[in-house]
């Protein structure tokens, strides 16, 4: 998984401005948008909904990753692949029917990922390496942008590589959550080949080149 892909989070940029700010992360070279979904119960913040991501979907040609943190994530899955998301990563802490969910979503013919709190064991990671397409290993607690880059779950990405390795499993490790161009090094060392960057790459005069040295090209 030499790749590396560089996601931007729309959730840090000027939401008065989406269609704007999807246009500025395809200018600068990003592989996709990440778009954040919070319902207020799984995590404590409000976020953006399906008419958001048909509006971002509008403006740009980039494939959209949606990840959702929100409670029974089954039920919005129609709703978001009619918006135009490329691929709906939900929430293993947030439904007790993970695999039918993950099949649902690839039954409507796109992209099915799943994401782990950093609090939950690596040991439930193994049941699902070989059952979706992406797994989305949590760096901070979720909910809010901005947060501390949580180092200890390094271990947890690599243990997760390793496994990849083990079963010869081709599998994307995504990390999200406090990512600069030091923690990113970090993280693509330990395993991870899909880097979700937002406070870092918003506030840099020039995205292209934040998205270079996040993926170790500068």
């Amino acid at each position: 998984m030499k790749n590396i892909l560089v996601e931007p989070s729309i959730l840090s940029g000027d939401f008065g401005r989406l269609a704007e700010e999807a246009q500025r992360i395809e200018e600068a070279g990003a592989d996709a948008i990440h778009i954040d979904i919070m319902d207020g119960h799984f995590v404590p913040n409000l976020t953006l909904g399906p008419k958001a991501v048909a509006a971002i979907n509008k403006a740009t040609n980039l494939f959209l990753d949606v990840h959702i943190m929100i409670y029974n994530p089954y039920d919005y899955v129609e709703r978001l692949v009619e918006a135009g998301a490329d691929r709906i990563t939900f929430h293993f802490e947030a439904t007790e029917d993970v695999e039918d969910t993950l099949n649902y979503i690839k039954k409507c013919g796109i992209q099915a990922g799943l994401a782990f709190n950093p609090e939950t064991s690596e040991s439930l990671i193994v049941k699902y390496l070989d059952k979706c397409d992406l797994i989305l290993l949590m760096t901070v607690n979720p909910g809010f942008g901005g947060q501390e880059f949580m180092p200890e779950m390094l271990e947890k990405i690599k243990f997760t590589r390793e496994l990849c390795d083990k079963f010869q499993i081709k599998q994307n490790i995504q990390v999200d959550g406090g990512i600069t161009d030091k923690t990113a090094k970090l993280c693509i060392e330990a395993g991870a080949n899909v880097i979700v960057s937002g406070n870092y790459l918003f506030k840099l005069p020039n995205m292209k080149e934040g998205i270079a040295l996040l993926k170790g090209k500068k």
